[in-house]
C-alpha cells in the first residue's frame, strides 16, 4: 500500500506505468532506452479515495485527466527509469495529498459604514481632479 496521508492509502495495483522515449537529458542513451514514465491512475473507479478527495483531485487535475477519469503524470526529467518512476508516483501522492485537504468554508462579510463611506469620498476626489483636467468649472 503506497501511504497519501493518515487515512488514505492507495493500492499499487491502481497504479499503472508505461516506459517511453524520453525527449530529455539522457545522452546517448536517450534513443536506445524508455526511460520516461507515463503514470495512470483511475480517479473515478479508485476504491482507496473517498468521495469527496476524489471530486478535488479530479478539479486539480485539469488537463492531465483524461474524458474517462483517469489521471495521467508523465516524469521525464531524469536520466534513469527508477528515478523518473519515483519522480513521477511522488508528483501523484502530492497531488493527492493537496485534494485531501478541505478547503475553508468562505464567511460572507460586508464592508463598515466608515469603510462605505471613505470609498464614495474617494471616488468624489477623484472626480474633482478629473474635472479640473478638463478645464469644465468645478460645481461645489
Amino acid at each position: 500500500m503506497i501511504k497519501i496521508t493518515d487515512t488514505i492509502s492507495i493500492h499499487p495495483d491502481e497504479i499503472r506505468e508505461t516506459f517511453v522515449r524520453s525527449s530529455g537529458p539522457g545522452g546517448q542513451n536517450v534513443n536506445k532506452l524508455s526511460t520516461a514514465v507515463e503514470l495512470r491512475f483511475d480517479v473515478r473507479g479508485s476504491r482507496s479515495l473517498p468521495d469527496d478527495v476524489s471530486i478535488r483531485l479530479q478539479k486539480l487535475s485539469g488537463r492531465r485527466l483524461t474524458k474517462d477519469g483517469i489521471l495521467v503524470i508523465e516524469a521525464q526529467s531524469h536520466r534513469t527509469q527508477d528515478r523518473n518512476r519515483a519522480d513521477a508516483l511522488a508528483k501523484l501522492v502530492a497531488l493527492i495529498r493537496e485534494a485531501s485537504v478541505a478547503p475553508k468554508p468562505r464567511k460572507k462579510t460586508k464592508p463598515s459604514r466608515a469603510a462605505r463611506a471613505e470609498r464614495v469620498e474617494h471616488k468624489v476626489h477623484r472626480g474633482k481632479v478629473k474635472r479640473q483636467r478638463s478645464g469644465k468649472p468645478d460645481l461645489d
